[in-house]
Order: C-alpha cells, then sequence, then structure tokens
C-alpha cells in the first residue's frame, strides 16, 4: 500500500512561492516590532503538561496535543493494567498552545535578568487539537508582542499602536478593533442575576456570538443552565440595542452595571484606553464591544479582537493578564500582549491579491558549457553572488537552449554564459532573456554589467 504523501490533516507544506508571501508579512511585522523597542525571544515547541494545564480554561485544555510518555515508562503503563489507565496519566508534555503562557514561564524563570518593563515579541508556530476550516489550522505561526511589569493603560495603546502600523504596512485600509474589558463583563453577567459559580459558563457562551449569533447564545446560555430571566436580562447586552458609539454605549453600561465596584474598573480603563489611543495610529479604530469576550480564561482587564468587513472572526486579539504569571512566580505581575494570526491574515490577504510578485527568485542563471568549465562557471557565480546578486548555477551539462529554456521557466531575467572562446579572452556573454540582448563584456566588469541590466531587479 502506498505510503501518503499529503501532511496531516490542519497543517501545510509551504511551497517556495507562498514561502515569499509569509516572510513579506513576517518582516512587516518584526520591522514594526522592532521600531516599538520589542525585543525577540523564542521558547520550545513542547511545554510541561502542568505548564499549560488549568490556563486556558476546559475547553482550551481540551485542544492541547498532549505527548505519550516514551519507551519503557508507557510501556510499564499499559501493562500493568490498561483499562485502568487515565489519560493524564499516558501524558506530560504539550505542544505549544499559544506564545502567551510560555512567556509567563519565561519571565517567572529569568525574570531577575530581564529589564523592569519587559517588552518582547515572538514569532513562532503553536499547535491545537481543534476542527480546521477556512482560515483555521492545527498548526499556524502567531507573531505576539507584550509588555511586562506596568498597570497603566498606556500600554494597551502601545500595542494597538503597534498593530494599526503593522496592518497599516501590510496594505489593510479596512481594519477596526473591538475592545471591552473582562472586570465590565462580569459586571454585567452579575447585573444579569447570573450567579458568580456560572460566570464563566456565560462568557464561554457570549464569546461564540459571532460564529452563533444572538438567539444562539440565548440557546446555549440556557443549554448551560442559566435561569431563563438571567438570560433574558443579558438579551439587549447580545442583541447590541444599548446604544450608537463609543460615547452612548459606555455611559448606557455605566447605568446597567450601577454601583459595581467591578464595572466602574472596566468602564474606567476602556475610557482610558479610548484616551490614549486618539492621539496613536489606531485613533478612530477602535469600538466597544461589550459582548466580546475572549474564550481565554487568563485575561483580567481590557481585551480586544482585530478584524476586517469581509472575515468571520479576527486577524488579532490580546488583551491583559496580570495575574497569569503569578501562577508560576507566586506574585502579581501585570503584563499586556496581543496576537496576531498569520494564517488568517495571509489568506486574506491572498484573497484580495494584496501580494506583489515576488521578488526572491534568482536573478542569474550561470550556464554549464562543459564539465571542464564547470569550475570557471562556479567562480563566476562566486564573485557574482559576493556582489550582492541571487545566482543560481545549472549543475550539468546540456544544449545552451535547454539551459535558457530552464531560465526561462523560472522567471530568470539574465544568463551568463562562457565558451571556451570567451573565457580563453576573458569576457563573458550575458543574454537578457527578457528581450533577447546580448551583451559582450569583460570578466571584471561582469558584476556592473549585471546589476546595470537588471535595473531596479537589482539588491
Amino acid at each position: 500500500m502506498a505510503i501518503s504523501t499529503k501532511p496531516p490533516t490542519g497543517t501545510r507544506d509551504f511551497l517556495p512561492e507562498t514561502m515569499a508571501q509569509r516572510r513579506a508579512v513576517i518582516g512587516t511585522v518584526e520591522e514594526v516590532y522592532r521600531r516599538y523597542g520589542f525585543l525577540p525571544l523564542e521558547t520550545p515547541a513542547i511545554e510541561n503538561l502542568s505548564t499549560l494545564l488549568g490556563k486556558y480554561g476546559d475547553e482550551g485544555d481540551q485542544l492541547i496535543f498532549r505527548l505519550l510518555h516514551r519507551g519503557e515508562k508507557l510501556s510499564r503503563l499499559l501493562e500493568e493494567n490498561p483499562a485502568a489507565v487515565r489519560e493524564s496519566q499516558l501524558a506530560d508534555l504539550g505542544l505549544r498552545y499559544d506564545l502567551t503562557v510560555p512567556l509567563a514561564r519565561v519571565v517567572a524563570e529569568h525574570g531577575s535578568r530581564l529589564p523592569k518593563f519587559f517588552r518582547r515579541f515572538q514569532i513562532q508556530p503553536v499547535w491545537r487539537a481543534d476542527r480546521p476550516g477556512h482560515g483555521r489550522f492545527r498548526e499556524f505561526y502567531q507573531c505576539d508582542a507584550d509588555i511586562i511589569g506596568s498597570e497603566s493603560m498606556t500600554v494597551e495603546a502601545d500595542l494597538l499602536s503597534a498593530v494599526c502600523e503593522i496592518f497599516d504596512g501590510l496594505g489593510f485600509a479596512d481594519v477596526r478593533i473591538k475592545v471591552n474589558h473582562r472586570q465590565l463583563l462580569f459586571a454585567l453577567v452579575d447585573a444579569a442575576g447570573i450567579p458568580e459559580a456560572q460566570e464563566t459558563e456565560a462568557l464561554v457562551a457570549m464569546d461564540k456570538l459571532d460564529k452563533i449569533g444572538a438567539d444562539g447564545v440565548v440557546r446555549e446560555l440556557l443549554g448551560r443552565g442559566i435561569a431563563a430571566a438571567a438570560v433574558e436580562a443579558l438579551r439587549p447586552v447580545l442583541s447590541q440595542e444599548l446604544g450608537d458609539g463609543n460615547a452612548a454605549l459606555l455611559d448606557a453600561l455605566t447605568a446597567r452595571v450601577g454601583d459595581s465596584e467591578r464595572g466602574a474598573k472596566g468602564l474606567a480603563d476602556l475610557r482610558e484606553v479610548l484616551r490614549m489611543c486618539d492621539r496613536s495610529p489606531a485613533a478612530g479604530r477602535l469600538t466597544v464591544d461589550p459582548v466580546l469576550a475572549r474564550g481565554l480564561s487568563y485575561y483580567t482587564g481590557p481585551i480586544f479582537e482585530v478584524e476586517v468587513a469581509d472575515l468571520a472572526g479576527s486577524l488579532a486579539g490580546g488583551g491583559r493578564y496580570d495575574e497569569l504569571i503569578g501562577m508560576f512566580l507566586g506574585r502579581r505581575v501585570p503584563a499586556c500582549g496581543i496576537a496576531l494570526g498569520l494564517e488568517r491574515i495571509l489568506v486574506v490577504m491572498a484573497e484580495r491579491n494584496m501580494f506583489a510578485p515576488s521578488t526572491d527568485g534568482p536573478q542569474v542563471l550561470v550556464t554549464c558549457w562543459s564539465e571542464e568549465l564547470a569550475p570557471e562557471g562556479l567562480a563566476l557565480a562566486t564573485e557574482l553572488r559576493r556582489a550582492g546578486l541571487r545566482v543560481e548555477l545549472y549543475p550539468e551539462k546540456t544544449k545552451l537552449g535547454k539551459q535558457l529554456k530552464y531560465a526561462g521557466s523560472r522567471e530568470i531575467p539574465l544568463a551568463a554564459i562562457m565558451a571556451p572562446d570567451e573565457v580563453e579572452r576573458g569576457t563573458v556573454q550575458l543574454k537578457d532573456l527578457r528581450s533577447g540582448e546580448k551583451h559582450d563584456c569583460l570578466r571584471g566588469e561582469v558584476c556592473d554589467r549585471a546589476r546595470a541590466l537588471l535595473g531596479g531587479d537589482s539588491p
């Protein structure tokens, strides 16, 4: 039986054309993050399960890829009493679910070596045992930026400013940012009459509003055992009937949560984020969304999602998580971050034809006249490469016409040809495959002539 050559469901191979697009997007992201003072960080693909579990909520924990024990330990477990072995006994490691929990572990482990206000960016793959869909994969890259050590809302404003500059640089003109606050959410749920023991259940259901609509959320809330009267009290919030515009909506929410301490905190923080962003690249792009919940349970303050008009779901999301690092360190450490979903960004850009033609390919093909002259070809290729040109060396002897046809199929603009007579005279023929013109030049001038012929294509 033939072995399937397809990658596992929810994963992909990235061929050179796709890699050029991915590198272009990642380059823009990294350039902005560096300008904002973020430092790079990488963490292992695998983490201890004890690091991962209990940080994402029950639904998130179910989506963690577990790695079974290895060797004798696994064999011993299965041999002793296979029927009695619990899932929790079979695995001790898991694939990274996001980049935030590993960051929290790093801060707890290396905090004494880090700046007081640690600004880090991280661009690495994560894995989720989720059902693949349009723009949704089991292995995908996140592009995170986080600021550790400050409770000021300038942190949120700075992160949102960076994200807006990234999307501007990528060519998006219709980016909107939805913002909310976890404490405000809890206050709204409490004001509706939902008891504290069911608050998390309510937020999990509310987080699905974009996918299943207000009626779907109502059905899910009822299905989770939340009282019908409380669900009905939440309906105006779910239907987003509280007011038009951020100012009117915040006033309506103020009246709705009454004297709730959590509600007052959430509303004050949101007003401060809006005020800070008014003088930044994020100005005019923020919309308060009182139902935005963000599914991860570690958020404690402002939360946000970035979206565009023609895509269900978000292109980026994040928020404040002041308690997460404390789960490792034993003391509260303020933190806030945002993650860009690289895969979804790429899907939207491809659908909108936002990518410029790739310029990553070779610019010159050095042909092979004969095996005897192959070292001369390699020497020429080396000279051209040292001059900063992208050069492919044709590796074997065949008809020159076949080599030039190959260069055309690769869209290589120039071919460098050295026949025995040219080697003897110390010259090289450069053929412009776009125009068909031939240019004879001295060996010492070939690099400058190639760059001149390439014009705007040269680095």
